[in-house]
């Protein structure tokens, strides 16, 4: 059986649910507080994000308490790996290295994060041998 793959989170949507993978499964008030100290979203505007990402199978919403409790449907590693994935394909063909170099060359990057590319790109390679 094929599982069908959500649909893309839009911006706002991404802001959701980094509310969700950071706190875990949350009521429409706390993801609003949460979003508050960033954005300027309104209650009834968040409740309705949730709905959508309800619908479009981007988060689940639990109904057994009397507050609807929200979480997302895929970790954030799932999701960020999906949105690569689709940028990887539209804008730079399937080249992973084209997508670095415009990653690297778009901003300051620091040693350690150099480092740290350097680490994952060594056992990638270990792994694929």
């Amino acid at each position: 059986m094929s599982k069908e793959q959500p649909q893309k989170p839009t911006a706002s949507e991404l802001e959701i649910l980094r509310v969700l993978w950071e706190r875990g499964p949350s009521t429409v008030r706390e993801v609003h507080e949460a979003l508050r100290e960033k954005k300027d979203l309104g209650y009834t505007t968040v409740l309705k994000l949730l709905q959508i990402m309800t619908t479009k199978g981007t988060v689940r919403r639990n109904e057994e308490q009397r507050a609807h409790v929200y979480e997302a449907c895929q970790p954030a590693t799932e999701t960020k790996r999906q949105l690569v994935g689709d940028v990887l394909q539209r804008v730079f063909e399937g080249s992973a290295s084209e997508l670095m170099i415009h990653a690297l060359e778009g901003r300051r990057t620091s040693k350690e994060e150099l480092h740290e590319l350097r680490r994952l790109l060594d056992e990638y390679e270990g792994r694929n041998r």
